[in-house]
């Protein structure tokens, strides 16, 4: 029952975040940003450290806190609450969901459309 409720809420934020381009950052665009070296973007990488070491690899100066941990981990993002965060996971989901727990904890957060996945295509 747990793991269903869960993937309803994963369902559910990236369906949200993927709706409202407000929390939709496109890998196109974090890829500008990056080699433009905006100082005013973070990313954030929620999926777990065994993923950052398989074939989709990571990004650099990403900083890693998975899903799982990310609501008792906020307070270690406050000294970047100023900064836009990019959020990326494999695919999109887990993303999106962190997006929604960092946006209501009063973050600037925006969901990496794709994911790893796309990252690694472009």
């Amino acid at each position: 029952m747990k793991v269903l409720v869960f993937v309803a809420l994963l369902g559910f934020a990236s369906i949200f975040c993927q709706s409202n381009p407000e929390r939709v950052i496109t890998v196109e665009q974090l890829k500008q940003r990056l080699s433009a070296g905006d100082s005013n973007l973070i990313v954030l990488d929620v999926r777990t450290p065994d993923e950052l070491k398989g074939e989709l690899g990571e990004i650099k100066d990403a900083i890693n806190i998975p899903l799982q941990v990310l609501e008792e981990k906020l307070a270690t993002l406050e000294n970047v609450k100023d900064k836009e965060i990019a959020v990326v996971c494999r695919s999109g989901a887990r993303s999106a969901r962190a997006t929604s727990i960092l946006v209501n904890a009063g973050f600037k957060a925006k969901n990496v459309s794709g994911g790893m996945l796309e990252y690694n295509r472009k």
